[in-house]
């Protein structure tokens, strides 16, 4: 082999092993990117509970079994009926067979409830909640649709209003319909209630931004019944429970043998609250240590920060021109500050956005007199400097950075008479103009 063809050789292996190490990293930067918190449970989600903005994400759109976290749409369904008055909490509930005998049912979470005695709904309410009572769930179901079976299908057309994709509700308990003793309502035999982590964390969302006050019975760590006895919760990360974590007020945990272990969160810290959940981890315990997992990294990582201030004016599009006003144009301001959860130190790496109402503009990008201080003529949001995605939770999630741009002050319309001088003055302006370049033509 000649020198040429050895240099030719050695090229060819340098580039070979150039491309490879450069396809190896892209291979090692998307498993790092999947896998950077090696969350052991086969899907995970971490969001900003106000915004709903995505901050971690593991096979989020997986469906999987969910087992009592479905609760929470009973949950949901059950503040909403109370708020439109269509249920009160000291309503009585009378216990009937089927319900009395699924609460003493073995291996099952329950609390007992007697055939033919009255419970309040607010007494059911708090045994679903916090115990997981499953023939709670179910009395709660019959006294919301008069049926289990209305209410499983109530449960479906819910999930859908509320932007749920992802998701099938065949009971309303989350167990699996072979444990319902051959009263399932809906679905095959053996089957269980399925959800994405997107979904399970898009009703969560929507459950604290609609009904916040269902962490005042979602953080009470043990129930106190009328039987005397005391049921714990089992959201172990609660104060005072086994794995507390600082912060913790909900939600709802899970598990059957098809869903494995899941583990929808929710804390607070120094004002930032995030969501989080866990999906088919192995056993009890790791859901927890999981779910550590992912708030240690929510709250060492990220904070709220101001990007927009109040009354912001982006530079170069601090006015914006008028006609047939006193004025020729306006000065423009953000009406309120626009804050967003992000990563520690990258507040540098956004930057605000001006959209305009194109509707307010006329075919020269004019607004036209009169025009009143505080006259919202577009709005405001931000966006990366390096055209990196925001992802958020819900389609309009993106709503919730934007805030109204406003006129900043008032221009009145200007009086016929100085609309005519204008007029005029515009005539004899664009007449003079055609004269002097005709003359111009002239040599």
């Amino acid at each position: 082999m000649n020198r040429k063809q050895k240099q030719l050789s050695m090229f060819f292996a340098a580039f070979i092993l150039t491309i490879t190490t450069m396809f190896s990293g892209f291979s090692m930067e998307a498993e790092a990117a999947e896998g950077q918190l090696g969350i052991d449970a086969e899907a995970a989600m971490l969001i900003d509970a106000d915004t709903g903005r995505v901050l971690y994400e593991k096979n989020s759109d997986v469906v999987l079994g969910v087992a009592s976290m479905s609760k929470m749409m009973t949950e949901y369904m059950v503040l909403e009926a109370v708020k439109q008055g269509k249920l009160k909490w000291d309503q009585k509930v009378k216990i009937n067979e089927y319900v009395h005998k699924l609460s003493g049912a073995p291996g099952l979470s329950n609390v007992g409830l007697t055939q033919g005695e009255d419970y309040t709904v607010k007494e059911l309410y708090e045994a679903m909640a916090i115990h997981s009572g499953n023939a709670a769930t179910v009395a709660l179901a019959e006294v919301l649709s008069g049926t289990e079976k209305n209410h499983v299908e109530k449960m479906n057309k819910k999930a859908a209003e509320l932007g749920l994709k992802d998701y099938k509700f065949v009971n309303s308990s989350g167990l699996n319909n072979k444990d319902l003793l051959g009263q399932h309502p809906a679905g095959s035999p053996d089957e269980e209630n399925v959800m994405s982590a997107r979904s399970m964390a898009k009703l969560a969302y929507r459950l604290l931004k609609d009904y916040p006050e269902v962490l005042e019975t979602a953080s009470v760590p043990a129930l106190k019944f009328r039987d005397g006895r005391e049921y714990k919760n089992f959201n172990w990360m609660l104060p005072g429970l086994i794995y507390q974590y600082d912060g913790v007020d909900g939600l709802k945990t899970g598990s059957t043998d098809f869903a494995g272990y899941g583990f929808t969160a929710t804390a607070m810290k120094n004002g930032q609250r995030v969501i989080s959940v866990v999906m088919k981890a192995d056993s009890k315990d790791s859901r927890f240590s999981e779910t550590r997992k992912i708030l240690d990294f929510a709250f060492s990582n990220f904070t709220e920060e101001e990007l927009v201030k109040k009354n912001h004016q982006i530079k170069g599009k601090k006015t914006l021109p008028v006609t047939k006003g006193k004025e020729d144009s306006v000065k423009i301001q953000a009406k309120k500050a626009i804050s967003m959860t992000i990563r520690n130190g990258e507040k540098d790496q956004y930057e605000p956005v001006l959209v305009l109402d194109k509707k307010k503009l006329n075919k020269d990008g004019e607004l036209t007199a009169p025009i009143k201080k505080g006259e919202q003529v577009g709005y405001m949001t931000v966006k990366s400097k390096k055209d990196e995605k925001i992802s958020f939770l819900t389609e309009d999630g993106h709503k919730e950075i934007q805030v109204p741009v406003v006129a900043a002050e008032s221009v009145e319309k200007a009086n016929w008479f100085v609309l005519a001088m204008r007029g005029i003055g515009g005539f004899f302006g664009d007449l003079f103009g055609g004269v002097a370049d005709t003359v111009k033509g002239w040599f």
